[in-house]
């Protein structure tokens, strides 16, 4: 299971004490962060994740405190004990001094060390499938800034050796393949494709791999490659060689990249493609 930074951190830090998860459990109108979005607040310290912001999260930060105080320490209470669980409403308008003028209603849940595999469960993202074709400068910096966004990544490459040391452990799946476009028919169904090898002729042999899939299955949504104008004007001729009509050849994105981004650092290049997977997602609700 693919677990953020701070799912990690609320699971690792309810080892030793308790914390109250705050979840927007729904909304209406216009709110800063879609349903399903949370924060974890513990007794002290800055909460991990975020609902947004502002006023509503210092107000949620509050009662979130008050809630884990009277369920951490039941005896203290003049009363009925607090609920472990329940829902609060907060509209952003004037008296939270915020103009967005929609409704969130906030989940509130205190949880101890035995709650942590059901919050695994629970929190735990869902992703969309990338695969990463290359290790290279840029290959190492689309992994790196891809890590903490909604995408599970599998990263291939034909040679040995090319991975970080750390990238399994968070939560990428490296994959040695040889040759390289053997591992297109076995891609997660729904995968974006970014496909920048060492090599011209495995970038090639990778496209048309993936082309013979779209066609067969039409379950790749974006198959993007590095390279210049150029560089796809050369393969799209040599594509056609193969068997590939220009209705196909239209699927491949090439160059990758955000319009306008000119840098050709691997970081740059990295956070424009980046940004692009980001806009072939469905918007989330509530937004």
């Amino acid at each position: 299971m693919a677990l953020t930074q701070a799912l990690n951190a609320l699971l690792q830090g309810l080892a030793g004490r308790p914390a109250c998860v705050v979840e927007v459990e729904s909304t209406q109108g216009s709110v800063p962060r879609e349903r399903g979005a949370w924060m974890a607040v513990f007794e002290d310290g800055p909460p991990l994740g975020t609902i947004g912001g502002g006023r509503l999260e210092w107000d949620a930060i509050r009662e979130a405190r008050a809630r884990l105080a009277a369920w951490a320490h039941p005896v203290a209470q003049a009363g009925p004990g607090m609920a472990a669980e329940s829902a609060l409403r907060f509209a952003l308008g004037p008296s939270l001094g915020q103009c967005c003028g929609g409704v969130v209603h906030l989940r509130f849940t205190c949880a101890g060390p035995q709650d942590r595999a059901a919050l695994a469960r629970r929190l735990a993202p869902a992703r969309v499938p990338v695969a990463l074709f290359g290790a290279g400068h840029v290959g190492h910096a689309l992994a790196r800034v891809l890590a903490p966004l909604p995408f599970e990544l599998t990263w291939i490459d034909s040679r040995d050796g090319v991975f970080p040391a750390d990238a399994e452990a968070g939560g990428v799946h490296c994959e040695h393949s040889e040759p390289v476009h053997a591992a297109v028919p076995g891609l997660a169904p729904g995968s974006r494709v970014l496909i920048m090898s060492f090599s011209h002729a495995e970038d090639l042999d990778v496209v048309a791999a993936c082309l013979a899939r779209q066609r067969a299955r039409a379950d790749l949504p974006f198959v993007g490659l590095i390279g210049s104008r150029t560089k796809w004007a050369t393969f799209s001729h040599r594509l056609e060689a193969r068997g590939f009509g220009p209705q196909e050849l239209a699927h491949v994105t090439c160059p990758i990249g955000l319009p306008g981004i000119a840098g050709k650092e691997p970081e740059v290049i990295a956070v424009s493609v980046a940004a692009q997977l980001l806009a072939t997602l469905p918007a989330p609700s509530g937004m």
